[in-house]
């Protein structure tokens, strides 16, 4: 059979099975990206986030790759550039070997797309920096590449990097970078060096010396024009960055996430961001303990389709109660015509589950206090402002896991979910969590069905043509219908239970 098919048929079936639609999507992952329930060998359960799920689909697809190279001399001849088409190492010292492979075999570095290296000893092992030479030899040797995804934190490395990224890498379509504050001046010259990016994600660290000393010399001058980017996410420290970008030109800007995490100071001007270029954007993040304008924020962004912001924000109403000095919340100054999709991040003591309820206890007037913002807030969530909403979706990891933990909501917690769950039933909105199961879907055993293959039993009883794995003939090339009949179910199965994105890149 490997000899009877053209190789473009091969190739493209090897891609599927590879799974590689997902692992070449040039889009980053955002708050909506759904998590998922996986069996846990400490607990029964644990919650796999869309960062962790890319990464088993990096593991699973190398593992087909290897398994189609293995199969037979014509698979091994046609997918043998399968297996470096992407490079994910969560172990950095692997770089070594790569360089050492690249340079005795130069042309397979023209074939990888995607360099993922990942970061899974927190704030433990080697640094990335000790490895410097070692990965500006794989850039230069790999002058294709569409992806760069560094989790590791970088330092004195970054400025080579960037520099290798701008002379050889001129496809670079998606990168993601981890990096202390005070480098943003080569971040910004890397950008100018970078034009094609759609995709772009920066987390800043806490800078290394004062803040106050942080200057950005000739950087500050640079008005980037990057005509390409889709996507930006920010994370950290990224104040001076968002007012440098306020001066930017990103015409084509679609979506913006911006992590403040839990700093309370010295918040970034988002508000001026936004004046420049929401205009343009459907999707908009802002996880930030800070409240922010909301109103005026969306005033700024009438194209958005999709919406994320803290459900814990204290947000003043429109207009003041005479008697009890308050009055009811209104998230628009006149009704968004386009959000079908909001997202809420915080809601940690509206459930009475987890850590949150635990520090409740001393100080319960704090957790009375956030709980009935939430509950205004979430009143305020109406088709009065949002005429197209259609989903509604608490965003935290951590409120579903202590959810699962509890079993469920607690105290008064269950009374809120139950009236929050009634409130969007009535307006026919679904309540979600964020593995996209309705709120309150807690993982449980699923008996495996087997109409399926019933179904398929009854067709092959009906068809004289076909041969079980022992019967089936002998084919030039050693590979039979049982190794494409694998292939195939593997891209089934990587093809099930996948969400559209909240906004779509137009990538070419």
């Amino acid at each position: 059979m490997a000899e009877s098919l053209p190789p473009e048929l091969w190739s493209h079936i090897f891609g599927l099975a590879a799974d590689e639609d997902t692992i070449f999507y040039p889009g980053l992952p955002t708050s909506m990206t759904q998590s998922s329930w996986a069996r846990s060998l400490v607990t029964d359960w644990q919650l796999r986030t869309p960062r962790d799920s890319i990464n088993m689909v990096q593991r699973r697809s190398y593992a087909t790759k290897k398994s189609i190279i293995s199969t037979c001399r014509s698979w091994r001849r046609l997918g043998l550039e399968f297996l470096v088409r992407y490079l994910f190492f969560n172990d950095p010292s692997k770089l070594r070997s790569l360089t050492v492979l690249l340079t005795s075999n130069p042309s397979l570095g023209w074939w990888t797309r995607r360099l993922h290296i990942t970061h899974f000893l927190y704030e433990r092992g080697p640094s990335l920096d000790d490895f410097e030479a070692a990965l500006t030899s794989v850039l230069a040797q790999t002058p294709n590449l569409e992806i760069f995804i560094v989790d590791w934190p970088l330092s004195r490395a970054f400025g080579s990097i960037a520099d290798t990224l701008g002379t050889h890498c001129k496809n670079l379509r998606t990168a993601h970078w981890h990096v202390p504050a005070e480098l943003l001046p080569k971040v910004i010259w890397a950008l100018d060096a970078l034009p094609l990016l759609v995709s772009l994600a920066v987390e800043f660290d806490a800078p290394l010396k004062d803040c106050d000393t942080l200057t950005l010399g000739s950087a500050q001058d640079v008005k980037l024009h990057l005509p390409n980017l889709q996507q930006l996410i920010l994370r950290g420290y990224s104040a001076e960055f968002i007012e440098q970008a306020s001066g930017w030109s990103l015409p084509l800007l679609r979506s913006f996430s911006f992590d403040f995490g839990s700093k309370r100071e010295d918040v970034p001007d988002v508000l001026s961001f936004l004046g420049t270029h929401g205009i343009s954007l459907l999707f908009l993040d802002l996880n930030c303990i800070p409240a922010l304008d909301i109103r005026t924020i969306l005033d700024l962004c009438p194209l958005l389709t999709a919406f994320s912001f803290n459900l814990d924000w204290k947000i003043a109403p429109i207009a003041q109660n005479a008697d009890t000095g308050d009055g009811p919340i209104v998230f628009t100054n006149r009704p968004h015509e386009h959000i079908a999709h909001i997202g809420l991040h915080g809601l940690l003591f509206a459930f009475g589950v987890g850590l949150a309820s635990a520090y409740a206890t001393p100080d319960p007037l704090r957790a009375l206090l956030v709980q009935r913002t939430n509950d205004r807030n979430f009143a305020a969530l109406t088709k009065a402002s949002f005429p197209q909403l259609e989903r509604v979706r608490v965003l935290s990891p951590t409120v579903l896991t202590d959810l699962e933990r509890a079993d469920g909501p607690q105290g008064s917690g269950m009374e809120r979910w139950e009236r929050w769950a009634g409130m969007c039933e009535g307006m026919g909105i679904r309540l979600e969590d964020c593995t996209g199961a309705l709120l309150g879907t807690l993982p449980q055993e699923y008996e495996e069905e087997d109409v399926e293959e019933e179904e398929e039993g009854d067709l092959v009883e009906d068809n004289d043509y076909y041969y079980t794995d022992e019967e089936e003939p002998a084919r030039p090339g050693g590979v039979g219908l049982s190794e494409l009949r694998a292939l195939l179910e593997e891209c089934r199965k990587m093809s099930e239970e996948r969400e559209d994105p909240p906004f779509s890149l137009a990538y070419r």
